[in-house]
């Protein structure tokens, strides 16, 4: 009987992360993993981003779902080019992954690739997938508990965007406790509020991210 710890397993995984950064870095593409729970906003997110920053950058995107692909569908739909991965029960995406799912790019073409990761604030927390930057997304329906019941993922992230705002005035959602989690979590992250589907709050988002796209310019 053969034992693998699992600690090797996530040495490799970071191992390939890093190859898949320095390959990015070569190439001139900003990496972006976008983590978050199921529902809280990141297909509508993108959505919203990529019409702000039409002409500033080259996005493409991949996909992470247990099944299906009505989110690739969605980007697609934007002309934006798009790598559906079903993980058929995998709860995260890895390195390996986006390693093989990136190949099927034209890199000369883009130069910003957004990952949406599979929805889920555990499993994506320890798996490194060779991203620049990483954005976690809460929704305001989900609570305002959830970094201090799942720390990790809010710690290991570069900015929060704090999504469907618009529903602030009808659901229980102290913005000043998750605010100040992340702030202790993470002090170095930006936080975002926006309400994408009114555009509110997409604009200083769009700024914050292009400017840390060495490809855009700013």
């Amino acid at each position: 009987m053969k034992i693998v710890a699992a600690k090797k397993l996530l040495k490799a995984n970071d191992q390939l992360a890093e190859e898949n950064r320095e390959n990015f870095t070569r190439a001139g593409i900003f990496g972006v993993n976008i983590v978050g729970s199921p529902g809280c906003g990141k297909t509508t997110l993108l959505e919203a981003l990529f019409g702000r920053l039409k002409g500033r950058v080259k996005p493409a995107v991949i996909e992470g779902d247990i099944a299906g692909s009505i989110d690739a569908e969605r980007i697609d739909a934007l002309g934006v080019p798009v790598v559906q991965i079903n993980t058929d029960g995998a709860c995260h995406l890895d390195a390996n992954m986006i390693a093989a799912a990136a190949r099927d790019f034209d890199w000369e073409a883009i130069d910003l690739l957004v990952v949406e990761n599979v929805g889920n604030l555990v499993c994506t927390a320890g798996f490194d997938l060779g991203e620049h930057l990483r954005i976690v997304v809460l929704s305001v329906p989900e609570g305002d508990d959830k970094l201090a019941k799942y720390p990790a993922i809010f710690q290991g992230s570069d900015a929060l965007v704090i999504t469907k705002t618009d529903l602030l005035p009808y659901i229980k959602f102290d913005v000043d406790r998750v605010t100040g989690d992340m702030a202790r979590l993470a002090p170095a992250a930006e936080i975002f509020q926006v309400a994408a589907l009114q555009g509110e709050g997409i604009d200083s988002l769009a700024q914050w991210l292009a400017g840390k796209c060495p490809a855009a310019g700013l």
